[in-house]
């Protein structure tokens, strides 16, 4: 199997800054907006970006949650293993607010519409914008396209993105795993 690193800790660390400052320039003190990570690996990009965001912005108080999607995926029925959701933490009402939604990988863009219909039992939002680390164009099932993107990277089918963070992999870092 093939590896190439697609953004490094420091150049991992600059886009997450980048997004932030894409962010702040569209949401302002983040007064009526919240942030929503996608479970699993969503988490961390939001985690991450929460404490850029206040860091910069001074703003204490910007609401971060954390969805899980496992029973509003399509698939969900077809996996032999039992499936174990993680907790949704979202302590506050969606209603209203623009929401920003976090994920990793855009890939098919099923994930997202999971998180789309999860995030309705928190409120119906004003706007859903979405920020995800890695975009691998032309790969959607659904007409789903990202808001805030990190880098957008070209793959086939058979390719992997994998994204690591030094909270569980020891390391920060972005792969592409090829077969090849």
């Amino acid at each position: 199997m093939k590896e190439r690193v697609i953004l490094n800790s420091k150049e991992l660390e600059f886009t997450l800054q980048r997004l932030c400052y894409e962010l702040i320039e569209n949401h302002g003190d983040f007064s009526n907006t919240a942030i929503l990570g996608l479970q699993p690996r969503g988490i961390f990009v939001a985690q991450r970006i929460h404490t850029y965001l206040t860091k910069i912005t001074g703003n204490k108080k910007i609401e971060i949650g954390k969805i899980d999607i496992t029973f509003h995926r399509d698939d969900f029925r077809r996996r032999e293993s039992v499936l174990i959701p993680t907790p949704t933490e979202i302590d506050f009402i969606l209603e209203g607010k623009k929401v920003i939604l976090i994920d990793d990988v855009l890939y098919t863009g099923r994930t997202i519409r999971a998180g789309l219909d999860a995030m309705l039992a928190f409120g119906r939002p004003s706007l859903v914008e979405l920020l995800v680390l890695i975009d691998r164009r032309f790969t959607r099932h659904l007409p789903i396209q990202a808001n805030y993107v990190g880098k957008e990277v070209d793959t086939i089918e058979s390719e992997r993105v994998l994204v690591q963070w030094k909270e569980t992999d020891k390391k920060d870092q972005i792969l592409l795993y090829s077969q090849k």
